[in-house]
Parts: structure tokens; sequence; C-alpha cells
């Protein structure tokens, strides 16, 4: 936070020109109340669930929520997806998002990128837990991946795409194991511990996975349990200096940081981690949440995210910011929007234009009001 009487000149397209002290900033400065905060980066988001807002019962556990999210997905029609869509782009907008992390398992959200405001990075997600189908899962989400890149190319700075597994329960070992290949040196984004049952699949082989499996029809007579925390499992998959960003971590521990940093600081991998918390989603749908002071007592690069309308009454960032607040009330207003813009922007590899107030970058501007209270109003996008 920057002293009384800074002020903040930009350029009338909102090109950050300077930061200056009020005696020297010249006429027309205009005071407003509240705190002036660069864009928000939401950095897990999946726009193309837009359409599932209210449908799903919350507190029913991640195992029912994927089931649910499986039936609901394609019951929709394009139009119906695309009008959800739009409304989800609205609010992140109005209320001070001005980039996305956000995860792709089709082509559903192409039309809604192509005229956006909003900066997206799309992490092409893919699943498949036999080994078996592991070329063809990849291959799969290759299509969607090119779909994209297409964008991309029209689009140039305001696009970008990687290939990213969905979660550890998901994926399977080769499949983990060829996108370790297909991803060096890129971002990626991976649903990481966000139900305990997903250890005690690692760990015993057991626990509500092996229901899932049975309901969907998958066989995995041929995995074993690696005796290890989910984390610890997949984390060695990958050794091609990827930036990761690991999602959730409701049910992370203190031994699974210190692995992942032995791990991301041993030579020749060159990865680097960064925590993402989507605390409004850990509450709807396992109601719990992310072990925050462990991660902050760890030096751990914490980032946040809405996740989807599925498991969301919205996608406004500083909803996210106010419950973190609501339950970690010592944790510093500053602090947190820091994780809310400059780590995340470092985490899509985009600071260089936003997350911070500095000269040349266009970052957006949001105003906070309402910071006299606990209830901390709202953030609005303002330039």
């Amino acid at each position: 936070m920057l002293p009384h009487g800074s002020v903040l000149i930009t350029e009338a397209d909102g090109t950050i020109t300077g930061i200056a002290d009020e005696k020297d900033a010249g006429d027309n400065v205009q005071v407003m109340d509240g705190i002036l905060c660069p864009g928000f980066i939401n950095t897990h988001c999946h726009i193309e669930l837009s359409h599932l807002k209210g449908l799903i019962p919350a507190h029913k556990g991640l195992v029912d929520f994927v089931q649910q999210v499986m039936a609901n997905r394609n019951t929709k029609s394009a139009a119906i997806k695309l009008a959800a869509m739009q409304a989800a782009e609205k609010e992140l907008y109005q209320s001070g998002t001005v980039a996305v992390g956000d995860i792709c398992n089709g082509t559903d959200s192409v039309a809604l990128k192509k005229n956006s405001r909003l900066y997206w990075h799309n992490f092409i997600e893919v699943s498949g837990f036999e080994d078996a189908a592991a070329e063809k899962k990849l291959a799969v989400a290759a299509e969607v991946f090119s779909a994209f890149n297409l964008l991309h190319n029209a689009l140039g700075t305001t696009l970008r795409s990687s290939l990213s597994p969905h979660a550890p329960y998901s994926v399977s070992k080769k499949l983990f194991q060829l996108l370790n290949e297909k991803t060096a040196h890129q971002p990626l984004s991976i649903h990481n511990q966000e139900a305990a049952a997903e250890n005690e699949l690692y760990q015993n082989k057991s626990g509500d996975f092996l229901q899932l499996y049975k309901n969907l029809g998958i066989y995995i007579t041929n995995f074993s349990a690696s005796r290890k925390t989910s984390l610890q499992t997949w984390l060695p998959y990958f050794t091609n200096g990827q930036q990761i960003i690991s999602v959730h971590n409701t049910f992370t521990s203190a031994d699974d940081i210190a692995f992942c940093h032995n791990l991301t600081g041993s030579s020749g991998r060159a990865l680097s981690m960064v925590y993402c918390l989507c605390i409004n989603t850990n509450l709807y749908i396992e109601n719990a949440l992310p072990p925050i002071d462990m991660l902050i007592k760890n030096n751990c690069q914490i980032v946040l995210g809405t996740d989807s309308y599925a498991s969301n009454q919205n996608l406004n960032m500083m909803e996210e910011i106010k419950t973190i607040k609501k339950y970690f009330p010592h944790i510093p207003l500053p602090t947190i929007l820091q994780w809310a813009t400059i780590n995340g922007a470092r985490a899509l590899g985009i600071e260089g234009r936003y997350g911070s107030f500095e000269k040349g970058k266009k970052p957006g501007l949001v105003l906070i009001s309402g910071t006299d209270n606990a209830g901390y109003a709202q953030a609005e996008k303002i330039g």
C-alpha cells in the first residue's frame, strides 16, 4: 500500500504513466473513496460451465459433484450455453477481473472469446484414467488446442493456450508421462487434493473414487496404490520446467509442501509451483477450508480463482477475498490483494502488462470501496 498523498497517473487508455506525490501531480486530480487496485487475475475458472449455475446441490462432496457435472454439462443448447457464458463474462469484467486462467474441455467458449474484453489463458484439459486410452485422450485434447490456437493467431496477445491434466484421480500414469513431454516450459493447471478421497485412492486404493469408477465403467484393476499422497505421486511426473498451478489444495499437508519444495528446487527440474485458492468452491462442494495459514508459513506462492458457476454463486474475485477475510481475519488485506493481482499475473506469464501499477503497463483499474468494515462492500472496474 502506498502512503497517503500518492497519485496514480494514467493515459486515457489506462496505460500507467507513473505514480507521483500529490504536490507534484498537477491539476485535475480525482480523489476516490476506497482503494485503487490493479485489475484482478482470476487464475482458475470454468466459463464453459456457466449454464450449470444453481443446478448442483451444495455440500454433497466432490465425487457427487463430478458426477453431476458430467450428467448435466451437455443438456443445454449452444445458444443457452453462450448466453450463460456472456453473463458470466459480464460479471467478471464489471467486478474487476481483467485476465482469466480458464479450463476448457471443448470449444464451447471459442465464440465468447473472439470478442472478449478479457485476457484468457486457456488450459485445455486432458483426462483419462486408463493407460490404454492415453494417446486417444491426448489426441482429442490436441484438436481442442488447435481450435484455440487458431483463435490465438487471430487475436494475438489477448489469448494463450496450453495442455493441462484434469486431476490426479482422472489421469493415468501414461497420460501424465505424455503430458510431461507436451508441456515443457509451459504453464499448466491441475485440480489437486480437493477431497480427502483423492489421498485415500493413492495411499490405499480405497475411498469414494472407487464408486465413481464403478459408476462410469472404468476398470482400475491395473492401478496400484503408491502408498503416498496424491500430490507426492503426480508431481514427480513433471520434469520439464513446467509452471504448475495447483488448484484447491484443500487436503494438502505440510509434508506435501516440503516434498514440493525439495522436488521443485532439485537440480535440472526447474519446476515452479503456485497454489490457487478457490475458497467459496471448497465450501460449496466439500464444506472445507484450504490450509491457508500452512501455505503462508511455508512461503508458498498463492493465487486466487473463482472456479465456476457450477460450484459458486458468483465469479466475483472480491467475494473470494471477503470469504478469506471472514475465516482468516488475521491475514492483511494487502497480502490477499497481492495474491489476486501480481501473483496471478506471474502465474499466467502476463506480468509485463498486468498485476501492478508500473510505468508502461495497462493493468486495469479497480476501485474497492467499503473497506472500513469487514464486508468490503464491492469492487468495480473503473478503467
